[in-house]
């Protein structure tokens, strides 16, 4: 027999008892990620390096957000980093990985420093923080796994060689990912936003002409705006992906379609 109230669409995308954990939660797209969770019903956990940007986001959720002030990129604090964000509700349901840095050096201007740093940082902490929290998942036989990718998964864009370099690895990690766990009931998927108002694009949208040239790039004609990765995001942490893994859905009007 159909389980009607499983079937129901509200039913499918609703977060209530589940818990997140949102790196890279005190800016930009993390930050939304943090109350669009919040907002579906889950309580959350953003992890930043930023406290008092962090204690500002638990002002604006409320009781159903907690934060931990820590470097995801510091590979020895893993398993304390684990145990933080596990305090306050329980281990995560569910692990999204917005952390990210673009050093925007050109190709013969990368230093090793800078390189490691976006290494480690992009595509070393979401693998070593998620295998951290998989055994948890695995325990509970239910898990969400979104990564963050990127219009640089696919394309190459100048000054972006590192932080393209970690986004195509992305792309296969996910798939790795998702071959590697979706078998004990967690998935794995990525986001590939196009163009956000966000810290990491700024530059971006401080050139006019500039945004108004990727904004046509685009089939929508426009660029992203924060509430755009709202839908796509929930969808991925919730029971309606379920059937869904190792998938990269790009959240960017369709600029990669042109």
């Amino acid at each position: 027999m159909v389980n009607s109230d499983r079937l129901h669409p509200k039913s499918i995308f609703d977060l209530t008892g589940r818990v997140a954990c949102v790196t890279g939660a005190s800016s930009g797209l993390g930050r939304r990620t943090a109350i669009a969770l919040a907002a579906s019903g889950a309580e959350v956990v953003g992890v930043a390096r930023r406290g008092d940007v962090l204690e500002s986001l638990k002002a604006e959720i409320g009781d159903s957000c907690a934060v931990v002030v820590a470097n995801v990129a510091d590979r020895a604090g893993i398993p304390d980093l684990v145990h933080a964000v596990s305090a306050p509700f329980g281990a995560p349901d569910i692990l999204v990985h917005a952390a990210g840095i673009n050093t925007r050096e050109a190709a013969d201007d990368v230093t090793s420093e800078g390189w490691d740093q976006t290494v480690a940082l992009n595509l070393s902490a979401p693998f070593f923080l998620s295998q951290a929290m998989v055994p948890e998942m695995r325990k509970k036989g239910w898990g969400r796994i979104v990564n963050f990718a990127s219009l640089q998964t696919t394309r190459a864009f100048p000054g972006g060689i590192a932080y393209g370099a970690t986004k195509a690895a992305i792309g296969q990690l996910t798939r790795a990912m998702a071959e590697a766990w979706s078998k004990d009931g967690i998935t794995a998927n990525a986001i590939g936003p196009g163009f956000f108002p966000t810290e990491l694009t700024q530059a971006v949208f401080d050139d006019p002409e500039r945004a108004a040239r990727n904004a046509a790039q685009t089939c929508i004609n426009r660029n992203g705006r924060m509430e755009d990765i709202d839908g796509p995001l929930i969808f991925l942490c919730s029971d309606a992906s379920g059937y869904v893994t190792g998938q990269i859905l790009m959240v960017d009007g369709g600029y990669t379609s042109k």
